[in-house]
């Protein structure tokens, strides 16, 4: 497995609509399995292939329950509303407020081609929204309803 560069705000590929994957094949899982040890690294939650420079709809999310690999993820169904503080590995000490379905059910190939179906709430539902709206080039601070405030020196 190798680390890969994390693409910064201002790569045009973030700002794509990610290609359907139409075949997985072992290049496929490498760069899924390069994904995971890149967030790893990163110190993230989840990562979108876009944000390493590719161009096609693979996410991978692991919010302390081992990883997920989803190819070609898409949200079936949306429930409730959270409103949480999110952040970014392309746009680097940026933190805001983002409004995000409470329950989502998505469906995808997992990392051996075979269709999956994922119900989530809460933190891994957040996270599995924001990583497809990578797939779609929509990042957090398009749909960021405010700043959090920021701690006083004083």
């Amino acid at each position: 497995m190798a680390k890969m560069e994390i693409k910064l705000v201002d790569s045009p590929v973030l700002r794509q609509v990610a290609e359907p994957v139409t075949k997985v094949t072992k290049r496929t899982i490498k760069l899924l399995r390069d994904m995971e040890e890149t967030m790893y690294a990163a110190e993230g939650i989840g990562l979108a292939a876009p944000q390493v420079g590719v161009s096609q709809r693979l996410i991978v999310v692991d919010i302390g329950e081992g990883p997920l690999h989803l190819i070609n993820p898409e949200i079936l169904s949306r429930e409730g509303s959270q409103v949480d503080v999110e952040g970014c590995l392309s746009i680097p000490d940026v933190w805001g407020y983002v409004d995000r379905s409470e329950r989502i059910v998505v469906s995808a190939l997992d990392l051996h081609g075979k269709p999956t179906r994922i119900e989530a709430n809460g933190l891994l539902a957040r996270a599995l929204q924001h990583e497809i709206d990578h797939l779609d080039g929509v990042l957090f601070i398009d749909k960021m309803l405010e700043m959090p405030p920021t701690e006083s020196t004083e």
